[in-house]
């Protein structure tokens, strides 16, 4: 069985600009403006209410933090939001959960990996996995970040070679990207396709929308501006098991990139669900 594979948040780091609003740290200091894991960056967000290419550039080799859900636990979450009062709409992902495991993501260049000449057009590479073993591989352009497939870090691993190249990019982020922008993309994992060893092939369709722009609250720090990304992904093997459909919602910030993640069990009917498979979050 396959799993939906999107857009890594940890592909897309800035540095921290006028868009956040710093709450105490969990020591009952004062938290820092410098970015993500104290490194500073050279995007700058300028709130104009779209998110373009150079707003989510990848940064090659930064290990980034985030925390997620354990397998098995889900979460309630409220992704329809509530009014902030002020005409626009809140998210809320502060609190915190001892059950919470740390994430540590990084992006790297395909060129010089074993994979490297099943993508062409790859420019960079990052674990869609929690444990580091798969890798996704992207094209990066003006016009959209694209997932072109997936491949296993090693070839030879033990649990088998995984190898999918789609005959398409699909595009997961395009730009400029604006709240009502939405897109579909359909593509196919061409021949000699491998999970774990195994032959696979499926046909898989992703429907995205930037459905709503509004603020996002972490543990340590508030967005005041984010696109909520809304995208369903429906998975369609050529054999075995049934067509499946899985949501998953990203909330991005200009140049930080997805900050938080919510990703619905296979089946879920509709973007706003309330109870999670599993959440993301930036933090430590």
């Amino acid at each position: 069985m396959k799993t939906a594979y999107l857009l890594p948040f940890a592909l897309l780091l800035a540095a921290c600009g006028d868009n956040l609003t710093h709450p105490p740290d969990r020591d009952g200091g004062a938290s820092t403006s410098s970015g993500a894991g104290g490194s500073a960056f050279t995007c700058l967000p300028n709130l104009d209410g779209q998110i373009d290419a150079t707003e989510l550039a990848p940064a090659f080799d930064v290990q980034v933090s985030y925390v997620i859900s354990p397998v098995g636990e889900d979460r309630t979450v409220n992704l329809a939001g509530k009014s902030d009062g002020k005409g626009g709409v809140a998210w809320d992902f502060s609190p915190d959960f001892a059950t919470d495991k740390a994430l540590l993501l990084t992006a790297t260049k395909v060129a010089g990996k074993w994979y490297a000449s099943s993508f062409p057009d790859g420019d960079f590479a990052s674990p869609v996995d929690t444990v580091g073993e798969i890798y996704g591989v992207y094209s990066a352009t003006d016009k959209a970040i694209s997932l072109l497939g997936i491949a296993s870090v090693v070839e030879k691993p033990k649990k088998g070679k995984t190898l999918l190249v789609y005959d398409a990019p699909i595009d997961v982020y395009r730009f400029p990207m604006t709240p009502g922008l939405a897109w579909s993309t359909q593509a196919s994992v061409m021949m000699g396709g491998m999970i774990n060893g195994l032959a696979y092939s499926s046909t898989d369709t992703y429907d995205v929308k930037d459905a709503a722009l509004g603020s996002l609250a972490l543990h340590d720090l508030t967005f005041e501006q984010v696109h909520k990304i809304e995208t369903r992904v429906t998975l369609k093997p050529s054999v075995g098991p049934a067509t499946q459909t899985t949501w998953q919602v990203g909330f991005v910030s200009e140049c930080f990139g997805e900050v938080t993640r919510a990703t619905s069990h296979i089946g879920e009917a509709t973007a706003n669900f309330t109870k999670a498979a599993e959440v993301r979050r930036l933090g430590q």
